[in-house]
């Protein structure tokens, strides 16, 4: 053990606390402990996630490209890390922010701390903040731009106002994969454009499906040309206008074969349609949000993580299937006289809730009436 820890039994320990700032755009100050990876100035987007468990799974979500995580639950990293629970090969968030980090967690599945995970991913972070006020405030005022490290405030403020957050920066190309590659052995084969997917969704498409996953640029004449039974779109980060390419050849592919869309998947499906998105005040991301079903009153409990939306009533030729019951987000649709629909939230939700994967079951039927 070094001069810089301090002992926490059982052979464990804690690093010595280092002094952080987070200043967020609008000159708001909040102090606390540097943990993850160390640095001076960090910068992003400071959203807010109300889940209470699944924190590596939602730090590994590359749809958090470009942002930075404020965790309103008190207590993080209380049952540690294992390798089966991320959502991608790395983290893409810009950094942490949480109130009390565990660095002693409890789990006869743990392989290691949550400040482990960070420092290894070369993730920022920063403990012991007030994230009842960080999340009033957010709620308040919006997500936005802010920085945070071991620099002085007048840094730390430059920082955060010349930061762009998620406005105008093509965050898609960031999080997609570099080249086309296939899992899953099923009879029935789809394409899964990668704007940012998770391995979850993977999971739950494998488990019907052979699946080829694209590149998020690649052209619909490319897709088509692999004989899909069905094309899916994933999540993803950032806004949903900056896809350009793939909303004006979309509708080549819509209506030719089944299509499943998810989260950023709905956006650009509904942009495609002749449809609007627009940013939220401070988007969902928590995973308890309840959506209910129009046409059969049925509610769930959703996993959500958007920023964006579609403005409801503007997509032509479509049915509005679903919609939050806290603000009256449209949540769902499916497209009329096609094969094709569409959700807001995440139905593969890991660790949960589980009530709207049937979705893909859906998808897997429709598929099989169409071959």
């Amino acid at each position: 053990m070094t001069s810089a820890e301090m002992s926490y039994g059982l052979g464990r320990s804690v690093p010595a606390a280092v002094s952080s700032r987070l200043v967020l755009c609008d000159g708001e100050v909040f102090t606390g402990e540097s943990i993850g990876a160390a640095v001076e100035v960090a910068s992003g987007e400071v959203v807010f996630n109300t889940v209470m468990c699944g924190y590596q799974e939602v730090i590994s979500d590359p749809s958090y490209a470009g942002q930075i995580i404020a965790f309103t639950s008190s207590h993080i990293g209380n049952y540690g890390i294992h390798d089966k629970h991320n959502e991608a090969d790395r983290p893409h968030c810009r950094g942490v922010i949480v109130r009390d980090l565990t660095y002693h967690p409890q789990s006869w599945r743990c392989q290691g701390s949550l400040n482990d995970f960070l420092r290894e991913h070369g993730v920022p972070g920063i403990s012991e903040v007030d994230t009842r006020r960080l999340t009033r405030h957010i709620r308040d005022y919006g997500a936005m731009p802010a920085a945070f490290g071991t620099a002085d405030e007048d840094t730390l403020l430059a920082a955060a106002r010349s930061e762009p957050g998620t406005a105008g920066v093509d965050l898609v190309a960031e999080a997609t994969t570099s080249r086309s590659y296939t899992i899953g052995s099923g009879s029935r084969h789809v394409v899964a454009y990668d704007l940012g997917i998770k391995s979850t969704i993977l999971d739950q498409l494998s488990f019907y499906f052979r699946v080829t996953v694209v590149p998020a640029g690649i052209p619909a004449a490319d897709v088509m040309a692999m004989n899909p039974d069905g094309v899916f779109l994933s999540n993803g980060p950032g806004d949903p206008e900056l896809n350009g390419k793939l909303i004006e050849e979309l509708p080549t592919i819509i209506g030719k074969v089944p299509l499943f869309g998810i989260c950023l998947g709905q956006q650009i499906l509904a942009l495609a349609l002749g449809g609007s998105t627009y940013k939220m005040r401070f988007g969902h991301h928590g995973g308890n949000v309840p959506v209910k079903h129009n046409e059969t009153g049925r509610i769930e409990i959703t996993s959500q993580n958007h920023s964006y939306a579609v403005e409801t009533g503007s997509v032509p030729g479509i049915t509005e299937t679903h919609i939050c019951l806290n603000d009256g987000t449209l949540e769902g649709f499916v497209v009329n006289g096609a094969d094709a629909f569409s959700v807001q939230y995440h139905p593969e939700a890991s660790p949960g809730p589980h009530d709207s994967r049937r979705y893909f079951a859906d998808f897997a039927n429709m598929i099989e009436r169409r071959n």
